[in-house]
């Protein structure tokens, strides 16, 4: 089969970019290829390659998109990698509570329509193709909003929809089903998997989760220690994987568990998080609707639902993130709010994570100075931590599985390493309501088992409250108690 990606004994030439030994790889016409890693193990960077980000020392990677194609890689190669699900341009200007605070959106933030329209003009759209895309990731209800208002899922739609208009010859995404809900997974498969039959289009996907192969994927490369492995097909690869993942993580566990409590803590009242008849809105946008929600001490939750349902912005309520939940009738630690408290009072007692924070977290500090910015409630540091402080980051950071990253800066780390760094983040002031939204997006199997373990065993301590989103099942851990489930409004 005629070549359409070939790459000999590839070797980077700037050193920090390279991989531990060449790269040889070839796409050949009609292969659809699964490349998997455990996090950190350089599978970005092998993308990289491939794409020709980085000049080589010798032969430079050699394309044949066959008659017809555009004249740049670019033209033909579609790259969506994890970043993207968090923003249009990685736009350093990003804060934290940006997207809650719609009157300071800046007048030159795209709505959805521009955006498609910027990506490919609709002079040079196949009509029926667009309807088609339109349909499958529900883009007609979202053309009128910005896109900073869009929820992480939204933001990964609108990404797939944008690269798959200009019909590249090969489309490349990294991790494409995390953030997406469960009908629009299973739409994204059908759809992929129709492209693959119809030769339209040929496809990479890089993944953390060796279980997330789909069956149009026809070969299998893994990316181990910063080598690349040699292509082999799905069927030989999945065959050689262990069924179970075997529970590793039972030390970790106990040293989680066996913290002691914090004996200067004040008594902690029956209802950690109160609402009452609470409604949202941005413009003619109903997002929460008259909603009535009590979080008790101890009580383990899921928050579950659609896309654009709402779960991030009842997170932000909770969080003092959102500036409409001052006219709500929200309480949170018995305290209603806006009765005087800052938001470093609400904020002392909670730990958090969520896609906007992985978003916002553009700091190219040292990962353990990321983790020290949870005491301190700050994006970024603007303190330099004790001993004591940096101790106590090193720690979290060694049960995530982070040993020895203490010093690496952040913007260096893998997107699944910068994850669990955040992770450790909402941990390392031991607080007594855990917010995790998403928390697993682009870990790999034995980082999320880590990560589940450590959720369980910190949750099984005195006084521990835990409100969880996400839309995969089999990430909730065991503990789980009690469930919400919001509906989008149309």
């Amino acid at each position: 089969m005629q070549p359409l990606i070939e790459i000999e004994q590839g070797v980077v030439r700037l050193p920090e970019w390279r991989m531990a030994q060449p790269v040889d790889f070839v796409l050949a016409e009609g292969e659809n290829i699964a490349i998997v890693g455990d996090n950190g193990s350089g599978k970005s960077m092998f993308v990289d390659i491939i794409t020709g980000c980085h000049p080589l020392l010798g032969d430079q990677p050699r394309y044949n998109f066959g008659t017809g194609a555009g004249h740049y890689v670019s033209d033909n190669i579609k790259l969506i990698t994890f970043a993207d699900s968090y923003g249009e341009n990685n736009d350093s200007t990003y804060y934290l509570q940006q997207r809650w605070n719609q009157c300071e959106i800046d007048k030159e933030t795209p709505t959805v329509a521009q955006a498609l329209e910027n990506a490919c003009p609709q002079s040079g759209r196949d009509a029926t193709w667009q309807d088609r895309l339109y349909k499958m990731f529900d883009i007609e209800r979202l053309l009128d909003k910005y896109i900073i208002l869009l929820s992480s899922g939204e933001l990964r739609k609108l990404q797939m929809a944008k690269a798959l208009l200009s019909r590249p010859r090969v489309l490349i995404i990294d991790n494409p089903f995390i953030g997406l809900d469960a009908e629009a997974r299973e739409q994204l498969r059908g759809l992929l998997a129709q492209l693959c039959a119809e030769r339209a289009l040929q496809i990479i996907l890089v993944l953390s989760q060796r279980g997330d192969i789909p069956d149009f994927i026809s070969h299998v490369v893994e990316v181990k220690g910063m080598t690349v492995g040699k292509k082999m097909p799905r069927e030989e690869f999945c065959a050689s994987q262990d069924a179970v993942l075997a529970n590793c993580f039972g030390d970790v566990s106990e040293k989680v568990a066996s913290l002691p409590a914090d004996t200067g803590h004040r008594p902690l009242p029956d209802e950690i998080v109160s609402m009452k008849g609470v409604s949202i809105k941005y413009g003619d946008r109903t997002i929460l609707d008259r909603l009535d929600w009590t979080v008790r001490n101890g009580e383990k939750w899921t928050v579950t639902g659609r896309n654009g349902s709402g779960k991030s912005t009842l997170m932000s309520l909770v969080c003092a993130d959102n500036p409409q939940s001052y006219a709500c009738d929200i309480s949170l630690f018995g305290k209603r709010r806006g009765s005087g408290e800052s938001i470093w009072e609400i904020k002392r007692h909670i730990g958090y994570v969520s896609p906007e924070m992985h978003r916002a977290y553009k700091k190219n500090i040292p990962a353990a100075y990321i983790v020290a910015s949870g005491l301190k409630e700050t994006v970024g540091l603007y303190a330099r931590p004790s001993a004591e402080e940096l101790a106590k980051c090193k720690w979290w950071m060694d049960v995530f599985g982070l040993e020895g990253k203490e010093e690496t800066p952040f913007l260096k780390l893998s997107s699944g390493e910068q994850r669990l760094v955040l992770l450790a983040r909402a941990f390392v002031k031991d607080p007594d309501l855990l917010i995790l939204d998403e928390p697993l997006h682009g870990l790999d199997d034995t980082n999320r088992q880590r990560v589940k373990a450590i959720m369980e065993a910190f949750c099984s301590r005195k006084d521990k409250t835990l409100v969880m989103i996400s839309h995969f099942q089999e990430e909730f851990p065991a503990c789980i108690d009690h469930s919400l489930t919001l509906k989008r409004k149309i």
